[in-house]
């Protein structure tokens, strides 16, 4: 039994070999960290990097509109992120006559800077560790239901304990490892956040879809944001008579650049992760999810690309758009091709094999853990078709926008209908409403969501087992066989697709107008989908997600206790996270070497390839590139434009500070490579590369092609 042991160990050192840049740090506990840091050539401290009792580069650092990071440069409240994480703030300001996506804008004055509405941003106040605290009731009998309710009760009173301490705190409590343990963030929200700056599209979003996930990148993916205060520096909501907020900390800018080999270090808010998912969730993942959401996110895609092509108008109202789906849809694509190059499935079924054998070295192991993998089978089977219809759920009923418009309304068309309803809390829901409306109906168009719904209603129809899908599709089937025809009787009959008609009702809404709503065919189809999955998927799929959390937890435990040795980190959660890693090149593929920059010669080179829309850059920026007028942002007679390195990075990294070793901001993260995609599952540091902007580019675009030397003022740039 002992030499069976010891193969187990000799196997876990060869299969976790090389993983030095692999990980997602907590800040609090990074001191566990910072002697391989500072081995890499961090110059730094953990202190430097987060303290609670100073200020440290944590910061510096925020969570910008709930799903990606931005970072203070200035001691004025200047912020950069990037160009796709303020996008829909630089379209909601633009219109046909000034059109932000297509000219850029650069406020000439704090007067000139956009306020943004329902634009915030989080400060990290400070993290702890609450697993003691939250899990002071929690008993070995208990049902998870009753644990759950346990560690919330908790967890909801240091919430509240946590609000009182300052002007603008919120806070949660995330579990961590499955639930082994649990930590509570205190931010700080800020609301009045303006817009500043940003390129135009052919700068910011240089190669578009065609670039989007790859390298060679050459994507100037920045745009520049002020945090306004009150006049004690403190949260308000927005009011000409604010003031620009003072930082604790911002960055330093360093024009030195980087080299092969360099440390780097990536700080921000990574979205979520998967790593230590069984090889039945990787199989499930892709040969069945992510081929059915692409192919569905293949339709709309094709159906907006054809309106937008044929209309300015709408180019603009579904850009955002667009581009949040595409976003999703490449990275899936990327994500299993490059989970099946890794032989993912193989991988993890080695550790399994590893894991039952250690399990079955004694009976105390073999009690507690000889039962997981087994069950893990068993339930992943039943999940599968269950996952089906959530993901056609997800991706054809809600890629409806009319049919995600109307779920809206159910809850406040029960509350109309109920003779019991409080009276207020309708209104409130009804006001509520108003407001999403209005920005609803800004950005779409009937006969582009018309034609969504006529290929994802027909999809869903041919591709989804018939036990699997509510009765009346077929009986729409049986009606007519032209779904083209269907949709247009549907979309002239619905309330849903008029402004002033869903207006009307609402202002007036009692059970009468309750019931017009209900028996809207658009609300109507919309139930029927969601009566199927209520009751058919939802209680059954809850039950085994929930049974798979267990599992996994008791799994995570069990991995940690085989190897006692090894740093596991946690899995991704939207927050605070440290990545480190080097600056260097890569090998995709047999024969591919790729360089670690890329620099404005490459946009020129793009530009000439005549046929690609994606490659059309301003002409001003042309033209200082023809007369090499570069300013002092040119290195070796050209601009970097950006890098890579083998930071460890996801969804929600977007605009992360990218710095050099001794702290200082040579970057803006803003995407991965393709080959990388399947970091969030599986990190391989042969092939995962994080993509960052070089931050001397945003400069050469802030002042030689901007001329706005006033943001350059007030930034600290170290030569």
């Amino acid at each position: 039994m002992r030499k069976s042991f010891l193969l187990i160990v000799f196997a876990l050192s060869l299969v976790f070999r090389g993983m030095a840049d692999e990980g997602m740090w907590i800040p609090m506990l990074i001191g566990k960290n910072i002697a391989e840091m500072q081995r890499m050539g961090f110059k730094l401290t953990a202190e430097d990097l987060y303290s609670v009792n100073g200020s440290s580069l944590k910061d510096a650092i925020v969570q910008f509109g709930g799903g990606c990071t931005g970072e203070l440069i200035s001691a004025e409240g200047l912020l950069i992120t990037n160009h796709h994480c303020g996008y829909s703030e630089i379209q909601w300001h633009s219109t046909v006559e000034n059109n932000l996506l297509a000219n850029g804008f650069w406020a000439a004055s704090r007067a000139d800077e956009l306020p943004n509405p329902g634009l915030e941003v989080k400060f990290l106040v400070r993290m702890d560790d609450v697993t003691d605290h939250v899990m002071k009731n929690v008993t070995p009998g208990m049902s998870e239901r009753e644990r759950v309710k346990s560690i919330q009760q908790v967890a909801d009173s240091l919430i509240q304990l946590a609000k009182t301490e300052g002007v603008g705190y919120e806070a949660i409590v995330r579990p961590f490892y499955y639930g082994n343990q649990y930590y509570m963030f205190v931010y700080q929200v800020y609301e009045d956040v303006r817009l500043v700056g940003t390129p135009p599209d052919a700068i910011g979003k240089f190669g578009g879809d065609t670039d989007n996930w790859v390298w060679p990148r050459h994507t100037g993916d920045f745009s520049l944001f002020r945090i306004y205060a009150d006049k004690n520096n403190n949260p308000a909501p927005y009011s000409p008579s604010n003031v620009p907020y003072k930082p604790k900390k911002f960055f330093k800018i360093s024009m030195n650049g980087v080299k092969e080999g360099d440390f780097t270090l990536v700080y921000g808010f990574p979205g979520r992760t998967q790593q230590y998912v069984t090889s039945h969730a990787v199989n499930l993942l892709i040969n069945q999810s992510n081929p059915n959401k692409i192919g569905l996110r293949d339709i709309r895609l094709s159906i907006f690309k054809s309106f937008m092509d044929a209309n300015d108008t709408i180019a603009i109202k579904y850009a955002a758009k667009h581009a949040r789906v595409a976003n999703a849809w490449k990275k899936w694509i990327g994500e299993t091709m490059g989970l099946r190059r890794l032989d993912a499935v193989a991988q993890k079924q080695e550790l399994e094999s590893m894991f039952a054998a250690w399990a079955a070295t004694n009976p105390e192991l073999k009690e507690r853990y000889g039962w997981l993998l087994p069950t893990f089978d068993r339930l992943y089977a039943e999940l599968a078709p269950l996952s089906l219809v959530v993901d056609y759920r997800n991706e054809a009923v809600y890629g409806v926008e009319l049919l995600s418009f109307a779920s809206r309304f159910e809850r406040l068309l029960s509350m109309a209908i109920d003779p019991k309803a409080d009276k207020d809390k309708l209104i409130e829901q009804r006001e509520r409403l108003k407001d999403y409306i209005r920005d609803f109906f800004k950005d779409f168009e009937l006969d582009v969501d018309k034609a969504v719904f006529t290929a994802l209603m027909q999809a869903y129809n041919e591709r989804v087992p018939e036990k699997l899908q509510p009765e009346f599709l077929n009986k729409f089937m049986l009606q007519s066989d032209n779904w083209r025809q269907l949709a247009g009787q549907i979309y002239s009959q619905t309330a849903f697709a008029d402004s002033v008609r869903v207006l009307t009702l609402l202002n007036d809404i009692d059970s009468t107008n309750a019931r017009e709503f209900l028996n809207d065919p658009i609300f109507s189809i919309y139930f029927e989908f969601e009566d199927f999955y209520r009751n058919n998927v939802q209680k059954r799929y809850f039950e085994i997600t929930d049974s798979l959390e267990i599992l996994y937890r008791n799994y995570v435990e069990g991995l940690m206790r085989m190897q006692p040795d090894k740093r596991f980190f946690p899995d991704a959660n939207s927050t605070l996270r440290i990545a480190y890693g080097k600056v260097g090149g890569f090998s995709p593929r047999d024969g591919v070497v790729y360089d670690y920059y890329t620099t404005i010669d490459g946009i020129y080179e793009k530009s000439q390839q005549r046929d690609v829309p994606d490659y059309v850059p301003p002409k001003r920026l042309i033209e200082l590139y023809q007369a090499k007028d570069f300013g002092p942002y040119a290195v070796n007679g050209t601009v970097p434009v950006a890098f890579i390195a083998s930071n460890h990075t996801t969804g929600g990294n977007s605009g992360s500070p990218v710095l050099d070793a001794e702290g200082n901001l040579i970057g803006v993260n803003f995407d991965r490579c393709w080959e990388s995609t399947m970091s969030d599952v599986m990190f391989d540091p042969n092939y995962c590369r994080n993509i960052s902007l070089d931050i001397r580019y945003a400069l050469f675009i802030i002042d030689k092609y901007a001329g706005a030397k006033n943001l350059i003022n007030e930034m600290v740039i170290l030569q």
